[in-house]
């Protein structure tokens, strides 16, 4: 690699509040705020929203769309169709 044109990667912790999970992993990302790990290191901290310990994706919890507004929304705003058909 070349110098100096590459970001400085660095131990960061990234948490997922949601989850009450937390996993260290190396990133070029920087935060003010410090957290102690388990091996009694001090690392940057970010907290995100989403993991793979929180997406529904992944958890196989299931989201429900309001499908049914969405589609009356479209059908007002571009006048498509009857809107009593689905």
């Amino acid at each position: 690699m070349k110098s100096r044109i590459h970001p400085v990667s660095r131990p960061v912790v990234f948490r997922d509040r949601v989850a009450d999970t937390a996993f260290l992993t190396r990133s070029t990302a920087d935060s003010g705020e410090r957290v102690t790990w388990e091996d009694g290191n001090s690392y940057p901290v970010i907290d995100v929203e989403t993991s793979s310990a929180s997406h529904p994706f992944y958890t196989g919890g299931r989201q429900v769309l309001d499908t049914a507004g969405r589609v009356e929304r479209f059908r007002r705003r571009y006048g498509t169709g009857d809107a009593s058909r689905g």
